[in-house]
């Protein structure tokens, strides 16, 4: 595969709408593909809507490669221009599954059998693939997990911890505030208090930052709001208890964890550029195929942005890349 056939393969996956839950297209899609390759490719359900995972296999695998299929919205289809790839997840993550396949072409035409390929959904969405995917894990020894990394590999990335914050109020008519409870003031409280608190911190990953990203409350403009809650969603370096004692001290708001995905640090390989990351991904999940590496073209500066796009030319870089780190890996058993 080259790169006109890696960008081919790239914009089909690019064009199917495989936003978290809807996968189930693009997998049929991938499948069907696969197949066609000459692969031999297990399917495993992954909840409902015939969203799964998908592993493709020469012989018995003792290198995978590994990213996933779905996609944060909104949805928009693929374009080329200026000697880039747009569209969602262009970069994030479907142009590195391509370089992926293609990686693993180039190796099986050199005659070398014993690598693979695990494409997961849900990774956007609290990594659900990644963790059914153990599953299907059968001795490999190495998996390589794709993400934008600038082609580097990743030495160590951060964790997440998504904490819901609840607060309770009691309704009464907006005319008469003194008999009601506005649960959306308690709220605003707590998000200011959330402004000063010390967050952990990390020599290498630097200090723990968050974002409010869902803010919900009320029933009507003229009702005082019963009930309010935020979702905010934080970005671990450090000492992760230490959040949590700082969570348990908001004033008004009750604090439901979420989702929770510790930092993880990597293995890497000499001869290989490296770097820390400040995102998250599906490799804690992994491991029960092997050790853990990390490494995909495009820049997560443009993953997740309605400008989403990769250079093509990072795209056939990647290819090479995984090849040769497939093959160092290989080397070692």
């Amino acid at each position: 595969m080259d790169s006109v056939a890696i960008v081919r393969l790239a914009r089909a996956l690019v064009d199917i709408d495989s936003t978290t839950g809807r996968e189930a297209e693009a997998c049929d899609w991938l499948a069907g593909h696969l197949r066609g390759l000459g692969y031999a490719v297990t399917e495993q359900p992954v909840g409902g809507a015939r969203r799964r995972n998908l592993l493709a296999t020469l012989d018995a695998p003792a290198v995978v490669l590994s990213t996933h299929v779905d996609c944060v919205p909104p949805f928009f289809p693929s374009r080329e221009a200026g000697g880039r790839l747009h569209g969602r997840g262009s970069c994030d993550a479907k142009g590195i599954l391509a370089a992926q396949v293609a990686a693993v072409e180039r190796l099986r035409a050199s005659g070398e059998r014993r690598v693979g390929l695990l494409f997961v959904v849900g990774e956007e969405r609290g990594s659900d693939g990644a963790r059914a995917s153990a599953t299907l894990a059968g001795g490999s020894r190495f998996i390589v997990n794709g993400e934008p990394t600038d082609n580097r590999l990743a030495a160590a990335t951060r964790g997440v911890l998504r904490v819901r914050l609840r607060a309770s109020g009691r309704a009464a008519h907006s005319s008469m505030p003194e008999l009601g409870e506005s649960a959306i003031e308690k709220l605003v409280d707590a998000l200011v208090a959330l402004r000063g608190l010390d967050l952990p911190s990390d020599p290498r990953l630097g200090r723990t930052h968050y974002t409010v990203g869902l803010v919900e409350g009320g029933v009507a403009p003229n009702v005082i709001p019963p009930s309010a809650e935020a979702d905010v969603n934080f970005r671990t370096a450090g000492d992760v208890g230490a959040l949590r004692a700082a969570l348990a001290a908001l004033p008004s708001v009750s604090v439901e964890e979420v989702i929770e995905v510790p930092p993880v640090t990597m293995t890497t390989v000499a001869g290989f550029e490296t770097a820390v990351f400040p995102f998250t991904t599906d490799v804690p999940f992994l491991t029960a195929w092997g050790e853990t590496l990390l490494l995909g073209p495009g820049s997560v500066a443009v993953a997740h942005t309605g400008d989403e796009h990769v250079a093509i030319a990072e795209l056939a870089r990647a290819a090479d890349l995984c090849a040769r780190l497939a093959r160092t890996l290989l080397a070692r058993l």
